[in-house]
């Protein structure tokens, strides 16, 4: 595109980047920090999905510290019902813990809400979670039952788990892994946030003999999906 056709887009890009103005250079310092506060806030309030570093930084200073405004913002809503939590590789409002039984009796409808998941089913969401890429087949071994497409359906559903690598074992089945909406169901930031699996062990949820039997794949230590 050349000509007066092409200068009228740029003339109308950099005024629309004028009007918006990132710098806040004509307010006083604490104003423009106060400012920068409030526009962070409002963002991650407004998100229906937690808010990473990079879009943060389309509405404040060049300069400007994110890692600082998120932590005035934290020491702002001290003694508030809820805060702003570092999940999924973003932030994201949450209500505190502490209310959870209150907000249960209320009985009021909630945003973002997860699925209800059936014991058996959490079970099998957290298996994935710590042997992903795993099969379906890998894990009806490690429950000693069958893993229903059923089961697995209903954990796609609910946007926790989707499709990984297909296997190297014969027939090349496909493989399962947890999704940016598991780790911020869960509060997660990575995978390493996952509890220690010998913590697990001596809860009796994990059994060691099963859930490490040599057929099975390394657990997930990174933070990667």
């Amino acid at each position: 595109m050349t000509g007066p056709t092409a200068q009228k887009a740029g003339r109308t890009k950099a005024e629309k980047e004028i009007l918006f103005d990132r710098e806040l250079e004509d307010l006083p310092p604490d104003l423009r920090w106060r400012e920068w506060m409030l526009r962070i806030e409002a963002v991650i309030f407004a998100a229906a999905e937690p808010v990473t570093r990079e879009t943060l930084s389309r509405i404040v200073g060049s300069n400007c510290s994110i890692d600082l405004l998120i932590d005035d913002l934290k020491e702002d809503l001290h003694g508030r019902p809820y805060e702003i939590v570092a999940v999924a590789g973003g932030w994201q409002h949450r209500t505190r813990l502490r209310y959870t039984d209150v907000i249960r009796a209320s009985a009021a409808p909630t945003r973002g809400g997860g699925a209800l998941l059936s014991e058996f089913e959490a079970m099998v969401l957290m298996a994935v979670g710590y042997f992903q890429p795993v099969t379906r087949s890998e894990l009806s071994k490690i429950f000693g039952k069958e893993v229903s497409r059923d089961t697995i359906g209903a954990l796609r559903n609910a946007g926790f788990i989707g499709s990984g690598p297909r296997s190297p074992t014969p027939g090349a089945p496909y493989t399962y892994v947890t999704t940016k909406q598991f780790l911020s169901a869960f509060g997660l930031q990575t995978l390493r946030d996952l509890p220690d699996i010998e913590a697990l062990e001596d809860a009796g949820l994990l059994s060691r003999k099963e859930m490490l039997d040599e057929t099975l794949p390394a657990p997930a230590d990174d933070g990667e999906e």
